[in-house]
């Protein structure tokens, strides 16, 4: 299926203009041959006329004088074939140039006048004939047919080169018309480009809105793409309002709580109470800050994001390297230089830190993550050389609430809240051995 307009376009005009040129040629063909065979027959005319002004009735008989006024008359190779029959169709004199030529014509005198014929001899070589019929010659009685001849060959080479001077002469129009075509479409679709350009800035985040720029028949397209950008960011400054204010409103209750349940835990008999309350409210705000980020981190329905890659690796590898500081873990990369990941900051970063944290907490000594190009897409990989997952577990831990590291506090929702992020954008999530020994996270995105 062809997918480019333009080149829709250009097949269906070069199309269009095959079939018109195809249709023209056989119409040209004929009016030059018509034209041309009309030139043929008034030449021959001439000729005739030639002939009847040179003869003369003495006697009761046709006399031709020696030397004719039209010179190729008279030369044996001059080409003009003359002809004069009496009535009976007997044949009283021939032109010089007819000695080489055993011609077959029998005319009819039949009281016609003139005729213009064409006719085929039996070894095949072809005549145009025009044949006069006449009564009267220098004011006498008389009763002949003068016919001028000419071979149909003469008529046949130049069709020949005029039909090959018409194919090249149509082959170069089209060649000329398809490059008109091509600079008239492209000028055409320029409005076209444009709109893809800042549709483009409007998917990298350069600009808000389309332009109104464009041509009064994509003016209705543009405007309904700049609404649905409006309603879309209308919504999504909604829903951070919504989720700022849920946050907030959720967070006092939970403090007091907390709050309380440390007041609690000072009794020693309520110990155990307190523990159960400190472990129900730690629950509480890790299943509210997980549905937080599930509403907030949604990939845009038009906008397409782009973060550079190492800059935030760096920052977030900084601060794991504060927090875990007593097991000196040896962070290493593979990242080409100036690369780009096709995801929300916000998304990107909550992302990698619930990798990267895991990644710290259950390694030996190493973390590495790569970034690689293949032919599918862009593959993002987070490894260590720690415990890693058995087989058998690796689909369960990704599901909400599944844990397999019992020994430090959480509620497995990190893992969940990666694979919401990469699942909004059509990304996949895939957990294998790593060459490390330990875990490895491989994050496959599509090319767009």
């Amino acid at each position: 299926m062809i997918r480019s307009l333009r080149l829709r376009l250009m097949l269906a005009g070069a199309l269009l203009a095959v079939l018109f040129m195809l249709g023209l040629l056989p119409a040209l063909q004929k009016a030059f041959s018509l034209a041309l065979q009309e030139s043929i027959e008034q030449r021959l005319a001439s000729d005739v006329t030639t002939l009847i002004s040179a003869a003369r009735i003495e006697n009761g008989r046709l006399q031709m004088p020696s030397v004719l006024p039209d010179e190729q008359f008279n030369l044996p190779d001059g080409g003009l074939l003359g002809y004069i029959y009496d009535r009976n169709g007997a044949l009283v004199w021939r032109s010089r140039a007819t000695a080489e030529e055993n011609i077959n014509y029998q005319p009819r005198y039949d009281g016609r006048g003139t005729e213009f014929a064409h006719i085929r001899q039996a070894d095949g070589e072809e005549f145009f004939v025009y044949d006069v019929e006449v009564k009267l010659l220098g004011g006498r009685s008389a009763a002949y047919s003068i016919v001028a001849l000419q071979p149909v060959r003469e008529y046949q080479k130049i069709i020949s080169v005029l039909r090959k001077d018409l194919f090249l002469g149509f082959g170069a129009a089209l060649i000329a018309l398809l490059f008109l075509l091509w600079i008239g479409m492209t000028w055409g679709l320029r409005a076209l480009r444009q709109l893809s350009r800042e549709l483009d800035e409007v998917e990298a985040g350069n600009r808000d809105g389309l332009s109104e720029e464009h041509p009064r028949e994509l003016l209705r397209l543009t405007n309904s793409l700049n609404r649905l950008l409006r309603h879309e960011r209308h919504q999504r400054e909604r829903y951070r309002h919504s989720l700022d204010d849920l946050a907030h409103s959720l967070k006092t209750p939970l403090a007091v709580l907390q709050s309380v349940s440390e007041t609690i835990a000072l009794r020693p008999q309520d110990i155990e109470q307190a523990r159960i309350l400190q472990t129900q409210i730690e629950r509480m705000s890790q299943q509210i800050g997980y549905q937080l980020q599930r509403a907030s981190l949604r990939k845009s329905g038009l906008v397409r994001h782009r973060v550079e890659l190492q800059p935030l690796l760096d920052s977030l590898c900084s601060t794991l390297d504060k927090v875990y500081r007593d097991k000196q873990v040896a962070v290493s990369f593979t990242i080409p230089a100036q690369s780009y990941v096709p995801i929300e900051q916000g998304a990107l970063l909550e992302m990698l830190g619930n990798l990267l944290e895991n990644a710290y907490r259950l390694c030996l000594s190493q973390v590495h993550v790569s970034l690689a190009w293949s032919e599918d897409g862009l593959e993002l990989c987070v490894e260590d050389d720690g415990p890693g997952v058995p087989a058998d577990q690796r689909a369960r831990i990704l599901q909400r609430g599944e844990r397999l590291d019992r020994q430090n506090p959480g509620q497995g929702i990190g893992l969940a809240v990666v694979k919401d992020i990469i699942e909004s954008y059509d990304a996949q999530l895939t957990l294998e051995q790593s060459s490390l020994g330990g875990a490895a996270f491989r994050i496959r995105f599509k090319n767009t």
